[in-house]
């Protein structure tokens, strides 16, 4: 499937396309040396998550029927400018294009980020893409486990988790906030349940959240992120999540 999903990128890059992988094939292509944590969770992989631009949804919808692809008509009708779905029936893949921003439980833009890595979603997008998560599962868990295993929390390199950014695009959203500290929190007490990692590993990812969170503590907030936070959870903070079935 990953094989696919590069075949994909690469021949929208021929076409000057911005197709960038988000979900299970980006954790595993970013996350090498520490994605055998998958493997307890005996995950089947079915499809293949995009981000692109609506600004080239036109070329990428050409693409992708070059390359084999059918859109499901009911999803390019509802959701088409926002969100495609395309099969292939001849090798039974599925792929999942979204476009601009990720639309779940809360918003994640991809508006200006989809040309810092030549495979992938942005560092930064893949943590939030599993912080944005109200009802954290454990493949979640295990993937965000896996991405701060690998890759340091700091500045502003590419293959560095920029906590700042982070920390500036929360601190004008407090629900998006909060679940995103939950969620870290929820992340720091499960790591003690995986024997896989030794304690080493614990200590480094327990101390890459910790990071994270004084840097969302530290960033100065907004005064709709104050007068949110007043109300706190006692008010629905989250949208909930509308199911695309094929």
């Amino acid at each position: 499937m990953k094989t696919e999903a590069i075949r994909i990128i690469n021949e929208g890059t021929k076409r000057d396309l911005h197709l960038r992988l988000l979900g299970a094939i980006a954790f595993q292509t970013r996350c090498p040396n520490f994605n055998f944590l998958t493997t307890r969770l005996n995950r089947i992989l079915s499809d293949i998550d995009f981000a692109g631009y609506s600004s080239e949804s036109r070329q990428i919808n050409g693409l992708m029927k070059d390359l084999g692809y059918a859109d499901e008509p009911m999803v390019t009708a509802l959701w088409g400018h926002r969100r495609m779905i395309w099969d292939n029936k001849s090798n039974g893949m599925h792929v999942d294009i979204f476009f601009d921003r990720l639309e779940m439980n809360h918003d994640i833009s991809f508006e200006n980020r989809l040309s810092i890595d030549p495979l992938t979603i942005p560092l930064e997008e893949m943590l939030l893409e599993k912080m944005q998560i109200v009802h954290l599962e454990e493949k979640d868990i295990v993937d965000t486990t896996m991405l701060l295993r690998e890759h340091e929390v700091g500045g502003s390199d590419s293959e560095i988790i920029d906590a700042n950014y982070i920390a500036k695009l929360l601190a004008n959203d407090w629900g998006f906030y909060y679940t995103c500290t939950t969620n870290l929190k929820k992340v720091s007490d499960k790591l003690e349940t995986y024997q896989e990692l030794k304690q080493a590993d614990r200590d480094d990812v327990n101390g890459k959240i910790q990071k994270l969170m004084k840097a969302l503590d530290d960033e100065p907030k907004s005064f709709g992120w104050k007068m949110r936070a007043k109300v706190g959870s006692s008010r629905k903070w989250y949208r909930d999540v509308e199911e695309v079935r094929r």
